[in-house]
């Protein structure tokens, strides 16, 4: 069932072990349970440090086993069989389970240590999600640190009858102590942003460890910007900080990219993993998984960077290399139906509509290859554009064409998303050449008009569009001295990876000029 290279891999990993793990099934009958006991045995099979244990626990299902130390449980449970975009979860889950450093900033650790009360996650995923890891690692992580809290991943294709009980629609869904917790991509800094709301003395009595000596630069942003920016700068031999939720930034909701130039053809997680690699060459402080919450001036002309975990330090300058985030279309319907049938991931949320109709709305680049995924899952794919014609490269138009279950809806202002029992059932739009307003029946609306700036974090700092673009020159200087911003956050034209590294590099040495004349 696992092919032989992983299986070498996991066995070179259980050298960083410190303790053996238990994996303990759940009792009972299911069609799929002898896979499941298979799959296990075989990842056993390669360390003496994995055990497959020969008693069962009844309070788990006979598709479900968790993970035990020591004779105690981790409070990490999987429902399901782990393979595909899973099965670095639960090799990193083992490996944390039996020692290994866990991948999340002190602080954050801290933070998690001090909660009090029992916090149950239901992490529902599918196997072919991107995104679904990442939540279920980071609530993994949270299970091992604290011992009120638990994370149980959900294979939303083996528990069918779950899902369609709890309304799910889009993964990764979290549920927390029973109640909806979390839905569609997020990153451990909005976790901790979220745990924050419902647990208001979360922060109380937290210690936030030694924060940062005074920086020379502070980049705000993994994406291929920040770490084009974090890297120029540590070149010149700068003292440099680099702050993001997730080194790769947008990059890693991106499938297939051809147009990265002297590289025919790679994808979004290959290319953060490359990041990732490229900024360990240098001495970059990185705080990955948080998030910044407050950037403000200090007296000595200085800035001080507030984080969400409580820390805070100073910086002579800021490089903002924040990004974008999807554009909603802000029509009726669209929040209320997010997770319920509006979606903006077809790769994570197309599974759930295999066989049935759907939307595209966003007739660029994003929008039609979007349309051209979804056209090998689902029934039929209405690809709707506002404009008289479609945005994207002809080329990605000419395989949309092809597509005999792709139509092409050109001129449409889309009105209002209906929903009927809980679920998307329909999309009202307007034919801008009649005026004529029509209603589409469909199962699911996938949002693909673009991006909006995240630049509210140093909105009271810098002039901004009416838009929310950060006003640069042509050196990433923004209208404050020390402050600099680069890639999708700003007003450069053309949103592509190239040219965010471009501009990123741009301002990593407008900023040494800058200091370099202070």
């Amino acid at each position: 069932m696992i092919d032989k290279s992983l299986l070498d891999a996991i066995k070179s990993y259980s050298e960083r072990m410190t303790r053996a793990i238990t994996f303990v099934m759940g009792s009972g009958d299911h069609a799929k349970r002898a896979e499941l006991e298979e799959f296990l045995a075989q990842v056993a099979s390669t360390t003496d440090k994995i055990i497959l244990a020969d008693n069962t626990d009844e309070n788990l299902s006979p598709m479900s086993f968790k993970i035990q130390t020591q004779g105690a449980d981790t409070g990490i449970i999987f429902s399901g069989i782990p393979s595909g975009h899973e099965f670095t979860s639960l090799i990193l889950a083992v490996l944390q389970s039996g020692g290994s450093e866990l991948k999340l900033d002190k602080n954050i650790q801290n933070i998690i240590k001090n909660i009090k009360q029992p916090l149950k996650f239901q992490t529902f995923v599918s196997l072919s999600c991107h995104n679904c890891p990442d939540v279920v690692q980071s609530l993994n992580q949270f299970a091992l640190l604290n011992d009120n809290i638990s994370n149980e991943m959900i294979d939303g294709g083996v528990f069918q009858d779950l899902v369609n009980e709890k309304n799910i629609q889009g993964v990764p869904a979290v549920f927390l102590n029973g109640k909806p917790f979390a839905n569609g991509k997020i990153d451990t800094a909005k976790l901790i942003e979220k745990l924050q709301e419902q647990l208001p003395d979360l922060m109380s009595g937290v210690a936030t460890g030694e924060s940062l000596p005074l920086q020379d630069v502070t980049v705000i942003g993994g994406g291929p910007a920040g770490v084009s920016a974090s890297i120029y700068t540590a070149r010149k031999g700068l003292k440099v900080a680099m702050i993001a939720d997730r080194i790769g930034g947008q990059v890693k909701d991106t499938q297939d990219i051809e147009n990265l130039i002297s590289v025919p053809l790679t994808n979004g997680n290959e290319l953060a993993n490359n990041f990732a690699k490229h900024v360990k060459e240098y001495a970059i402080t990185v705080k990955e998984m948080v998030s910044v919450k407050e950037v403000s001036e200090n007296a000595d002309l200085t800035y001080q960077i507030t984080l969400n975990t409580g820390e805070s330090f100073a910086t002579r300058t800021v490089i903002v290399a924040t990004g974008a985030k999807w554009r909603k279309l802000g029509v009726k319907g669209e929040d209320e139906n997010i997770g319920n049938g509006v979606a903006f991931c077809p790769h994570c949320d197309g599974p759930f509509f295999k066989g049935k109709n759907v939307a595209v709305v966003g007739g660029g680049n994003s929008g039609v290859e979007a349309a051209l995924d979804l056209a090998g899952i689902v029934n039929h794919v209405t690809l709707i554009e506002y404009g008289d014609k479609l945005r994207a490269d002809q080329v990605l138009v000419n395989k949309a064409k092809e597509r005999a279950n792709i139509d092409i809806m050109t001129s449409i202002a889309t009105q209002e998303i209906t929903a009927q029992n809980g679920k998307v059932n329909a999309i009202v739009y307007q034919d801008r050449n009649t005026g004529e307003n029509k209603t589409l029946e469909l199962s699911a609306v996938f949002v693909q008009i673009g991006l909006v700036p995240n630049s509210e974090v140093v909105k009271h700092l810098v002039e901004t569009t009416n838009v929310g673009e950060i006003e640069i020159d042509v050196r990433c200087a923004t209208s404050r001295r020390g402050i600099f911003a680069c890639g999708d956050v700003t007003t450069v034209p053309f949103k592509q990876i190239n040219i965010a590294m471009g501009e990123g590099a741009k301002a990593g040495l407008s900023a040494f000029e800058y200091l370099v004349m202070q």
